[in-house]
């Protein structure tokens, strides 16, 4: 995966003002509750900055927050103790990740597991997760489609000026590999006023349905549902993005 979210963990916030955290966290605790599950201890993997963890805090969940990049958990640490909730926060790799027992259920979105790029690693982070959830315990998460990759991300350049940073996102996929590589340049205000360049690379990958599904069940869970984003709508040809529903079916499964 590599280092990812470093320098521009400082504005992500900044420039996901526009994504409405409220909605998405009001459509993951629908599925929960669909689940029988509206309370208790829930994981979230690739937490960020913790927009969505403190608003399932807010709806009566006790929270774990997992995140590989100390800068952006640092921001998710300050806006905890800001706001005074009982948030777990835990440095670590989703694909190596480390828990004291089980948990309800947990939850993987902003396609944080699209970053996971190679699918023996995918396997892992559903082995672990099948490992740490409860008995019957529910995994909801969300992945970019190959449709959005191929037709909307792929070969394109996307780029916001802000008054506190600026950034530009080249995009180029690669069709037979199902990797899309994103080369990122924040540039990022000093106290001067000038301007300093920060340059990072990530890469995801394109999951079909059927191969995510496929590796659930190598992991011994049992695929659920699949669902075009915030509705309860099977995915279509040109869905962008994909809620996935598993549940924990076993521990000793191939």
């Amino acid at each position: 995966m590599g280092e990812v979210y470093g320098s521009f963990a400082a504005v992500y916030d900044l420039f996901m003002d526009n994504i409405p955290y409220g909605e998405w966290a009001g459509y993951i605790c629908g599925l929960l509750r669909e689940q029988g599950i509206a309370d208790g201890l829930l994981l979230e993997l690739g937490c960020g900055t913790g927009s969505i963890t403190q608003l399932l805090s807010e709806a009566g969940y006790d929270m774990i927050g997992v995140d590989m990049s100390a800068e952006m958990l640092q921001a998710a640490v300050e806006k905890r103790d800001e706001s005074g909730q009982d948030i777990l926060y835990l440095l670590q790799d989703m694909r190596e990740f480390e828990l004291y027992g089980t948990v309800r259920a947990v939850v993987c979105v902003c396609d944080s597991l699209n970053y996971i790029a190679e699918p023996g690693d995918l396997l892992q982070v559903f082995r672990l997760v099948n490992n740490y959830l409860d008995p019957g315990g529910v995994f909801i998460f969300d992945l970019n489609t190959v449709y959005k990759y191929e037709n909307i991300l792929g070969d394109c350049t996307i780029a916001e000026d802000r008054e506190e940073a600026s950034f530009i996102w080249e995009n180029s996929y690669d069709p037979g590999e199902r990797l899309n590589v994103y080369a990122l340049a924040v540039f990022l205000r000093e106290e001067d006023g000038r301007y300093t360049k920060h340059e990072e690379t990530h890469v995801q990958r394109a999951y079909a349905l059927e191969e995510v599904e496929r590796l659930l069940a190598r992991a011994g869970m049992e695929f659920v549902a699949a669902y075009d984003a915030f509705t309860r709508e099977l995915p279509r040809p040109d869905s962008e993005r994909i809620y996935v529903l598993a549940r924990e079916s076993g521990k000793n499964r191939d």
